[in-house]
């Protein structure tokens, strides 16, 4: 433009002021101010992720606070979610498919940042609760509203994910890894007919299903089942937890017991006979619940992964 830095800056300056007195003088948009179970399993998922990649306690605490809120304020007596918050009360509109498939998504992913077996316990309940409200016994494929839910002429059902995920492919990721944790081969057989019922238009039109296919590639890539045995907060057990999710390792299930005498918390298959290696923190990585060799350092413990 032929002119110095500093009077460009103070023009662009002098431009911003006009523009936001212009834009005060018009009516403010409303504010959309109500709280959604599903959404807030989506930002469950990220802080909790983000967490662990980033080892930020903050992340972790806003996702604790999060999902703690929501499992209080947005969930009926019978565990079932209640689709929206807003003026300091939940609404009487009951879950949809997609708010217990995407907070239990999220629940897993804060499991793993904070190896509190509530938060997987909370997921296998919302997955129950799924298997039962919103499955579909004729064709298979979970419906979009539950039993529970006003009968409408057709019962809406979801198929592609869109800006964001299905409830179908979020609910199918989600019973895959609770299948492998649990040992629960009904959870597995009921994600893949979800994704097997939708090949061939993830074939034709993959941009459109995208969360099914991270689903497919999770069924299909036989994923790594790791076993950590510590102490949580212990120096040498976060290190080991450090070298499994600072790389990107998408494939994967983590749980954790405590060392020493202390039974298992969570009944998992992975978790049967699991010991410390020299009083040290433990990881043991396996495949199809075949494991190798136990392994105490980070650098074994990269090898194996």
């Amino acid at each position: 433009l032929g002119q110095p830095v500093e009077q460009i800056e103070q023009a662009l300056a002098r431009g911003r002021q006009l523009l936001f007195a212009a834009r005060a003088q018009r009516p403010r948009p409303s504010l959309d101010d109500k709280v959604l179970a599903g959404w807030n399993g989506m930002m469950l998922r990220a802080f909790a992720l983000a967490a662990n990649a980033f080892g930020r306690a903050d992340y972790r605490l806003v996702a604790e606070q999060n999902a703690a809120f929501v499992l209080e304020h947005l969930r009926d007596d019978q565990g079932r979610l209640l689709r929206s918050w807003k003026d300091g009360r939940a609404g009487t509109t009951g879950g949809f498919l997609e708010d217990h498939a995407l907070l239990a998504d999220g629940l897993l992913a804060l499991y793993e940042a904070t190896f509190e077996p509530r938060w997987l316990h909370e997921a296998r309940a919302l997955a129950d609760v799924m298997l039962g409200q919103f499955w579909d016994d004729e064709i298979g494929g979970f419906y979009d509203t539950a039993a529970s839910h006003e009968a409408l002429i057709v019962r809406p059902r979801e198929t592609g994910d869109n800006a964001t995920p299905s409830g179908n492919s979020a609910a199918a990721d989600v019973l895959l890894k609770l299948a492998l944790i649990f040992d629960q081969p009904h959870y597995r057989e009921r994600a893949l007919q979800v994704i097997g019922g939708m090949a061939q238009l993830m074939a034709q039109y993959p941009t459109g299903f995208g969360r099914y296919l991270a689903a497919a590639e999770f069924a299909l890539a036989a994923p790594k089942e790791i076993a950590l045995v510590g102490e949580p907060e212990h120096a040498d057990t976060r290190a080991l937890r450090d070298a499994i999710f600072r790389p990107f390792l998408p494939n994967k299930v983590v749980v954790l017991t405590r060392g020493g005498q202390q039974p298992a918390q969570i009944a998992s298959p992975l978790l049967t006979g699991r010991e410390q290696i020299g009083g040290a923190a433990t990881a043991y990585v396996c495949q199809n619940y075949t494991c190798q060799r136990p392994v105490t350092t980070v650098e074994a413990l990269q090898a194996q992964l």
